[in-house]
């Protein structure tokens, strides 16, 4: 009798599940307990794995997708990353729109995974012709058999965290989290995350993490979008020029602003200090718990879990890379330049 192989049939069975890893380090001179839900475990390497799961089961359960369609996305590297991923295993073609605020290394990482990319200008109104999300459209609708994932608009991008991440975070901390913080684009893994935890304990905090140059922290705090706040920043997959339906403003008690320096220090120390490679949105995460420590959010019994959504090889032309600091201004006078560690020998 033969002995049982021991292997998955195909990587989309390691999505979810990811590690809840502690801080400690960072976090020494803040009071508190606090977690990084590492998303980068999942094989794409990014918290989108889960949406493009489920979204896509979703569309074949009702006989959406069949056998040969094409999928059609607006994003700026992450999602498209995880349904090119997902296409492959399952047989799509898969047409990406993407900002040109997307790091090359993320551009680079969807043609190899088989996708169609179009390049859209990112510092364009939403409306725009050129914009990604009107060129996604229009992709879909000149593309016969093609589905259009719409994650900014699509309430399944809620649904797949309110069913995975939320529960893990809960079984993963025995009930016992107080905070839980997130960055929001689409909005979709701090909305469905949230309403699973309020349901459990309606005291949990949710802290949401906008950046400046964004929309969405004065629209939750006034319901007024003020195309005033837009203007352009470098952190991808995080804060927006519209207001997407896929975040739930209920379940968010407060938002946090973060630079884009900051940001972009904040992530370079998480791998120098917590030996964790992982991504620009982390960086605005952990640089958002300092802020709200700051503002004397903790005390001694939190428990608080900060979701890190990506991996840091998808920022390898961008914030680990000297000279893109270099040419932001982001090496100053109270963020020196570090010097060089590698010594090539002749």
């Amino acid at each position: 009798m033969k002995k049982e192989i021991k292997a998955y049939n195909n990587v989309l069975e390691l999505v979810g599940n990811t590690p809840l890893i502690k801080l400690s380090k960072l976090t020494e001179e803040i009071p508190g307990n606090f977690y990084a839900k590492v998303e980068a475990f999942n094989p794409g390497h990014s918290s989108k794995d889960r949406i493009a799961l489920h979204i896509i089961e979703e569309a074949e359960r009702q006989g959406i997708l069949k056998p040969g369609d094409t999928i059609v996305e607006t994003t700026s590297g992450n999602t498209g990353f995880s349904l090119a991923m997902v296409s492959i295993i399952k047989g799509y073609d898969c047409i990406l729109a993407v900002s040109s605020k997307s790091s090359p290394d993320k551009i680079d990482m969807l043609k190899s995974m088989g996708a169609k990319v179009y390049v859209c200008p990112a510092h364009v109104s939403a409306d725009d012709e050129r914009s990604y999300y009107n060129v996604a459209k229009r992709l879909h609708e000149e593309t016969k058999g093609s589905v259009y994932i719409n994650q900014y608009f699509n309430d399944l991008n809620i649904e797949a965290h309110y069913k995975t991440t939320g529960p893990e975070i809960w079984d993963q901390t025995n009930g016992q989290i107080t905070h839980i913080i997130a960055c929001t684009g689409t909005g979709g893994t701090l909305s469905g995350t949230a309403k699973f935890l309020k349901e459990q304990n309606p005291n949990i905090k949710v802290l949401g993490v906008d950046a400046y140059g964004s929309v969405l922290k004065k629209y939750h705090e006034t319901r007024e979008f003020d195309k005033e706040e837009i203007y352009p920043y470098r952190i991808e997959g995080i804060g927006k020029n519209l207001i997407p339906t896929a975040i739930d403003f209920d379940v968010i008690d407060k938002y946090t602003k973060v630079t884009d320096e900051d940001s972009a220090h904040m992530t370079r120390q998480i791998a120098k200090t917590e030996g964790l490679f992982v991504g620009y949105t982390s960086g605005a995460v952990m640089q958002a718990i300092k802020q709200f420590a700051e503002e004397g959010e903790f005390d001694e019994n939190s428990i608080v879990v900060a979701i890190f959504p990506d991996h840091g090889s998808r920022y390898m032309s961008k914030v680990f890379n000297d000279q893109w600091m270099r040419d932001q201004g982001f090496f100053d006078s109270v963020n020196l330049e570090e010097v060089q560690k590698i010594e090539y020998i002749k």
